[in-house]
């Protein structure tokens, strides 16, 4: 596999390949990629997002992340989880997000699934899975990301048991990488230091 280094932005500082462009990689790239995100509420919408984006673009769901907003009661656990057969229609006529039946269901039992939970749980449970920032070396191109490591076939297979869909290692990893469990800012990017310093992962 072809390794990318980091890539100068239109700015001129190096970023991850993939945070270049366009505009709505980039904004995210800088602001949240990375960085640690806590809250079951916010953890949902992560888990929810990176499901409705296998096999698609992420930038596709960048685009329509405010339409998933809207149509999912901004991913309130507990107000998704008493969504109806009625939701259901209605989701798969909203153009603003993805309409994929199994995952608009799937998006719902989830919610259902962690209503049931303690107030805090899923937090907990996700970031149980974080390996130790000092294990993880600062990748130095695109070859030494991983799609998927031990820990998030582990944690795939603990939210699987507790009834989650849609939550393979691949998908697993990268809801890790976008929440900061681990740090996959190449060294060379400008942001990996500000998003490792709340995980002592600068590197």
């Amino acid at each position: 596999m072809k390794s990318t280094p980091a890539m100068a932005g239109p700015d001129g500082l190096l970023r991850c390949p993939w945070g270049v462009g366009p505009e709505d990689y980039l904004e995210y790239h800088d602001s949240e990629w990375g960085r640690p995100v806590r809250g079951d509420d916010a953890l949902f919408e992560r888990l929810c997002l990176e499901a409705f984006q296998s096999g698609l673009s992420w930038l596709t769901i960048l685009r329509r992340r405010e339409g998933f907003r809207s149509a999912f009661a901004g991913f309130g656990i507990a107000k998704v989880a008493l969504f109806t057969d009625g939701d259901v229609a209605r989701l798969l006529g909203d153009t603003g997000i993805i309409r994929n039946r199994l995952k608009i269901e799937a998006t719902i039992a989830n919610a259902r699934a962690i209503a049931e939970w303690a107030p805090g749980e899923l937090t907990e449970l996700i970031w149980s899975y974080a390996p130790e920032p000092a294990d993880l070396p600062a990748p130095r191109g695109t070859a030494d990301i991983p799609a998927t490591t031990p820990e998030s076939v582990a944690l795939s297979s603990a939210l699987k048991k507790r009834g989650i869909r849609f939550v393979g290692p691949t998908t697993a990893y990268a809801l890790m990488q976008a929440c900061g469990l681990v740090n996959d800012h190449l060294a060379a990017c400008h942001v990996r230091r500000a998003a490792g310093a709340a995980t002592g992962a600068e590197g």
